[in-house]
């Protein structure tokens, strides 16, 4: 599993979210997510930069590049 997976299923459970919350907020189908968190398929640059904004974090946090949530690093 990717680091962009894992880190997926990390920032949605911190958030308290279950998939289905997060997909209706995407306005995608739970089974999207599913893939997303289960590294067979990542999500456009679009997609991640909307996800990054949900969780307020960056991409690069998503990515696995830094560690940096709500400001803090």
């Amino acid at each position: 599993m990717s680091i962009l997976a894992q880190n997926l299923k990390k920032y949605r459970e911190k958030a308290g979210m279950t998939q289905e919350e997060l997909a209706n907020k995407l306005e995608v189908e739970r089974t999207l997510l599913s893939k997303y968190e289960k590294g067979h398929l990542d999500p456009t640059t679009a997609r991640l930069s909307e996800l990054a904004d949900i969780f307020g974090t960056t991409t690069d946090a998503l990515l696995g590049r830094s560690s940096y949530i709500n400001g803090e690093v």
